[in-house]
């Protein structure tokens, strides 16, 4: 993997794979441009890289605003030059019943999740297309299988996936690089941040972080994903299989996905 000299954007970049992504790309030679709303965390995490022999550039940005993300790739400019490599990686999760869950909290996601990759994209888009470089969107198993209980999950990761491929088919002249990565379950804080009903954080996982891919793993297939030039990486042999049972066994594949999210400790799905 060749990212010399390469600058890479990354949101959602204080933490967990946007953490990691930062990090795999730096020690491949990359200057990085890390984006977070935390600005604590966001110049910790950019320390952490700096002490490593990186380049860095700190911007907090909540992706969620269109104003933040225009400075966001302002800045990149001013500071490297260009953008060859978005990474779209910042999205928070939810954990309720769509009966349950505030509109407020659903659009909160959507503006996240996915106009936040909408923002970014449009913006890192001139200097994308001149370089012939990359957009990543780090997706989900959930952008193609609905999951119970992740309503503004599954909704705003199939709304990225829908404009990440039609944004392929419309460059597909162009040089352009799109690729949807889908880590499955990975161990991060994204659950831990995870939106409730009321639309608070719920604080603990439900599930054993220990026995799911790591951050650092996922990172290093998005980089090997960038280098190869793929056009999607889907992650895990469970999320590999739940993604082609789906297409074949529809029916099956909802049952069982009901049963193993009805498993979870403190599930909000009853039988």
């Amino acid at each position: 993997m060749k990212f010399k000299g390469k600058v890479v954007v990354v949101t959602g970049a204080s933490s967990g794979i946007g953490l990691a992504c930062a990090k795999e790309f730096g020690k491949n030679g990359a200057k990085v441009v890390m984006a977070a709303r935390n600005n604590d965390k966001l110049n910790a995490a950019a320390e952490t890289l700096e002490n490593q022999g990186v380049e860095v550039l700190a911007v907090q940005t909540d992706v969620s605003k269109k104003e933040d993300c225009k400075r966001l790739i302002e800045q990149t400019v001013q500071v490297f030059g260009t953008v060859d490599i978005l990474i779209n990686n910042a999205g928070i999760s939810m954990r309720a019943l769509f009966k349950d869950f505030k509109l407020e909290s659903f659009e909160q996601l959507m503006q996240i999740n996915f106009f936040g990759t909408v923002y970014c994209t449009k913006f890192a888009l001139p200097y994308l297309l001149k370089q012939k470089g990359s957009v990543v969107g780090v997706s989900s198993i959930a952008g193609y299988v609905g999951l119970p209980a992740r309503t503004a999950y599954s909704a705003s990761k199939y709304a990225m996936q829908g404009f990440l491929d039609a944004l392929r088919t419309e460059n597909l002249k162009t040089g352009l690089h799109v690729m949807v990565a889908c880590p499955g379950f990975t161990s991060s804080n994204i659950r831990n941040t995870a939106l409730t009903a009321d639309g608070t954080p719920q604080g603990e996982s439900p599930r054993e972080e220990g026995k799911m891919m790591s951050a650092e793993e996922v990172a290093q297939h998005i980089a090997r994903g960038v280098a190869k030039r793929k056009r999607t990486i889907v992650l895990t042999t469970e999320g590999k299989l739940a993604v082609l049972m789906s297409k074949l066994f529809p029916k099956f594949v909802e049952k069982q996905v009901f049963k193993k999210m009805e498993k979870e400790p403190d599930s909000p799905l009853k039988s």
